[in-house]
C-alpha cells in the first residue's frame, strides 16, 4: 500500500513547523533534555529544613550537595518562595544565621550538583564535535551583585567559569548562561562523577585571586570565582534558586517539568529511605534463624547506582509474630548489590522458623537511609 508523503502544507497544527521538520525537532518537546535532576526543587527526602549547617554534605533537597569551608553558618530549606506564574512550587534556599565578613584565603560555599559520565556521553566531551551547554535558572537574593557559576570536568581536571549579576534585591531573576563546548578530554563511560555544576556564594582569595576561566582550561582554583560577592557577610543575605536547566544547545528552552513520581524515582537512584513516615513497615517479613537471630531483606523499588551505605535512622523498631511484640537487643544490616538490602535482628521470644513481622514506630524517621550519592 502506498504511503503518501506529509509536507508542511499538510502540517496544520501551529506548534509543529516546517522548519521543525526540517531540523528533526519539535517545539516544547520533553525528552529528558534537562541533565539536571530534581531542578524543580520539589523533591526533599532528607528533610525540608536544616539549620546550623557548617559542613559539606547533602543537607536537604536531593541531588543539591552543599559544598563549605568556613564561611559562616546557614540554614538551607526547600522554600515555597517561587517565581510567579512559572509553574514552580519550591525552591532552594539558603539563609545566612552567623556571619562571616572577613573570610579566610581557603573560605568557600556552593551549592553543586553532580552527573554520571554515561549519561554524557551525547555530548561528544573531547571530540571536534563537542556540544555547547546552556544553564538557565530562577534566582532571588538579598545581595545585588555578580555571582559564579562553573562546570567543572572531574575526569579530566578541567573547568569553565561564567558569571551572572543579582540586579534587584530581593526579586525573582531569569539567568541564562552558554557554556562552549570542550574539544579536550572526554567524559568516562560510567556510573562515577564526570561534570558537576557549582553555584558559588562565597569565595576565598584561594579562589578569587586569579583570571575568571570563561574558557575551557586546567583546574586552577585561583580562577573559580573572580569576582564573586560575599553572600556571608550579614545574617541579613539570604540566596533562593529554582527551575535549573542544562541542556546541550546555545539557547535556553521552557523548565522541562516531569510528572513527581518520575522526578522521585530518578532522586531515589541516589538516595531512598525504607520505611519513612509510617507505622508499618511494608513486605518486611523476618524470619527466624533461631531463637535469638532473625533474618530478612527488602527489595528496592528503585535500583541504586551502586551499592549504597546504610544508615539505621530509628531504633523505634518491633518484631512481632502471633499478635504479640519481641523483644530486639541488636540489629544489623547487609547490603545486597544495588537493588536489595539485608537485615538482622537480634532479641529473644521467637522460635527458628518462625516468622515475624518489623514495625516501625516511630512516624517522622524511616528503618533506615540508603545513600550513593556522587
Amino acid at each position: 500500500m502506498a504511503i503518501d508523503k506529509v509536507t508542511s502544507a499538510a502540517i496544520t497544527d501551529g506548534t509543529i513547523t516546517s522548519s521543525d521538520l526540517a531540523s528533526g525537532t519539535v517545539q516544547n518537546q520533553s525528552a529528558f533534555k534537562n541533565i539536571i535532576i530534581n531542578g524543580d526543587m520539589s523533591v526533599s527526602q532528607r528533610a525540608t529544613s536544616t539549620s546550623s549547617i557548617t559542613s559539606s554534605g547533602y543537607h536537604s533537597l536531593d541531588r543539591f550537595r552543599t559544598s563549605y569551608d568556613t564561611a559562616g553558618t546557614w540554614t538551607q530549606s526547600q522554600s515555597t518562595d517561587v517565581p510567579t506564574g512559572q509553574g514552580f512550587a519550591k525552591s532552594l534556599k539558603m539563609d545566612c544565621t552567623t556571619a562571616n565578613g572577613s573570610l579566610s584565603a581557603n573560605s568557600f560555599l556552593a551549592i553543586q550538583t553532580k552527573f554520571e559520565g554515561q549519561n554524557l556521553q551525547y555530548l561528544k566531551k573531547g571530540t571536534s564535535s563537542a556540544e555547547s551547554l546552556t544553564l538557565s535558572f530562577w534566582v532571588k537574593s538579598s545581595k545585588t551583585g555578580t555571582h559564579i557559576a562553573n562546570l567543572l570536568d572531574n575526569d579530566n581536571s578541567r573547568m569553565i567559569a561564567k558569571s551572572y549579576t543579582i540586579s534587584s534585591a530581593d526579586t525573582w531573576e531569569k539567568k541564562t548562561i552558554t557554556y562552549a563546548g570542550d574539544t579536550s578530554g572526554a567524559f568516562g563511560n560510567d556510573n562515577a562523577t564526570s561534570l558537576e555544576l557549582k553555584f558559588i556564594l562565597v569565595a576565598g582569595t584561594n579562589y578569587t585571586s586569579g583570571s575568571l576561566a570563561t574558557s575551557w582550561e586546567s583546574t586552577t582554583y585561583a580562577n573559580t570565582a573572580v569576582g564573586q560577592v560575599n553572600l556571608a557577610d550579614s545574617t541579613s543575605n539570604d540566596w533562593y534558586i529554582t527551575g535549573v536547566q542544562l541542556e546541550a544547545g546555545t539557547s535556553a528552552s521552557d523548565f522541562e517539568f516531569l510528572p513527581h513520581d518520575v522526578n522521585f524515582t530518578r532522586c531515589q537512584r541516589y538516595c531512598q529511605f525504607i520505611g519513612k513516615g509510617t507505622t508499618s513497615i511494608e513486605n518486611i517479613v523476618m524470619n527466624g534463624y533461631n531463637s535469638t537471630l532473625a533474618y530478612g531483606s527488602v527489595d528496592l523499588p528503585t535500583k541504586m547506582r551502586s551499592a549504597p551505605s546504610l544508615t539505621y535512622t530509628t531504633t523505634n523498631l518491633s518484631l512481632y509474630n502471633n499478635g504479640s511484640g519481641r523483644t530486639i537487643s541488636s540489629q544489623s544490616t547487609s547490603v545486597l548489590g544495588h537493588s536489595s538490602v539485608g537485615l538482622q535482628m537480634g532479641g529473644s521470644g521467637w522460635s527458628g522458623g518462625q516468622s515475624l513481622h518489623l514495625v516501625n514506630s516511630d512516624a517522622t524517621n524511616g528503618l533506615c537511609k540508603l545513600d550513593c550519592e556522587l
